[in-house]
């Protein structure tokens, strides 16, 4: 039985350039739902694992009641005094309350890979930001004073972007920031500028701030904060433990993932399902009578339908590659920016193993599903009807 297996197999695949225009087909349409579905994946392992990697758990960030992201959060200018008198709140060595309000804000800036326009983020923050990330090291230059148009940039947004240099300037509204300096924190949110929120606001007209994060004493006194901010009738705010807020920007990016990966991508998967349907009857039609031969000649039905699937398997491999290989020269290392409470996030897309068996496990199961019937329907064919075809 095996050797009959091997046989037909081996007669069916030396047959697959005489089919070339059909085989062609079915490997392009498998090809784009692989490198669709790898694109996808990419992107939201990427996105996501860079949100839930940022947050940390002694830190609280405070917005306006509503506001489910910096951008749309608009919170009086007194918020940071009330957070930093509120109980569970660190102090500085000095006996300073680790409280800092920031603004957000963005300015369009040229990307070093292909010179086109991406938005960078610039955020301005308080005297005592860098005691509430304490993350946040200086690895080039000095900080910014403030008071003055200085910024620091991130590491990751000074390789991503062109003209951060240290002594650089760079264009906001209402004049120019000068870079003094180049800040790292070993994760996604090394990025985008930061300076002081006072010169940032003056500059933008603002008479608000965005959001007003607090380190923690310990990650136990979130709740006590929480209940003093939301008794306090002054304000109208809603309080979230930072890995809590960054969870809820993942969630939503799940949510959106899912119907694309799922819903587009099934609908992808159905049309190079037809396609292949439609290639695998024509192929197996085109062979009819080689095919009633090696029956006629005691080749069983079994040997028939593996040495059909096999062949599919074989295209779907193909398509997988080809596929994979798109995705990975589209995406592979590129870099996409969110925002985020620590300044823009920058992830990185890196096509997985794990995503790549993925795209592999649907390529092939189209392609089993798709040569299954007619494999079935050969082998059912009735010598005698299938011997008559020419």
């Amino acid at each position: 039985m095996l050797r009959q297996i091997a046989a037909v197999t081996w007669m069916s695949l030396k047959s697959i350039p005489q089919r070339l225009g059909a085989s062609i087909v079915v490997v392009i349409g498998l090809a784009a739902v692989v490198g669709v579905l790898v694109s996808v994946f990419t992107m939201a392992q990427s996105l996501t694992g860079s949100l839930l990697s940022v947050g940390r758990a002694d830190r609280a960030i405070v917005l306006r009641s509503g506001a489910n992201v910096e951008g749309a959060s608009m919170l009086p200018l007194d918020t940071a005094a009330i957070v930093a008198s509120a109980p569970g709140v660190a102090r500085t060595p000095e006996g300073r309350a680790a409280v800092t309000a920031d603004v957000v804000t963005a300015v369009n800036r040229p990307r070093r890979s292909n010179g086109r326009l991406r938005t960078l983020a610039v955020r301005g923050v308080g005297a005592e930001s860098f005691a509430v990330r304490r993350e946040i090291v200086l690895v080039e230059g000095r900080p910014f004073a403030a008071g003055l148009r200085e910024a620091i940039v991130g590491r990751s947004a000074q390789s991503e972007f062109t003209g951060l240099e240290v002594g650089a300037d760079v264009s906001l509204r209402d004049g120019t920031w000068k870079i003094v300096g180049v800040f790292a924190t070993g994760d996604a949110t090394e990025a985008g500028l930061i300076t002081d929120v006072d010169t940032l606001a003056s500059a933008y007209g603002l008479g608000f701030v965005n959001s007003v994060t607090a380190r923690l004493e310990t990650p136990a006194a979130f709740p006590a904060l929480k209940a003093a901010l939301d008794a306090n009738p002054t304000l109208s705010v809603d309080v979230f433990r930072e890995p809590d807020y960054f969870a809820q920007d993942a969630e939503d990016l799940d949510a959106l993932f899912f119907f694309i990966t799922y819903i587009v991508c099934s609908i992808m998967a159905a049309g190079a399902l037809v396609g292949a349907l439609n290639t695998m009857y024509a192929a197996v039609s085109s062979r009819a009578v080689e095919i009633a031969t090696l029956r006629a000649l005691g080749f069983g039905s079994i040997g028939i339908v593996v040495s059909v699937v096999i062949e599919a398997l074989s295209l779907a491999l193909l398509g997988a590659a080809a596929g994979s290989t798109i995705a990975w020269l589209l995406f592979s290392g590129d870099s996409l920016s969110l925002g985020g409470s620590d300044g823009t996030l920058i992830a990185t897309f890196t096509i997985t193993p794990a995503t790549l068996a993925t795209g592999l496990a649907w390529a092939c199961a189209v392609a089993f599903v798709g040569a299954l019937f007619p494999a079935v329907r050969a082998a059912r064919l009735p010598l005698a009807t299938a011997l008559r075809a020419t």
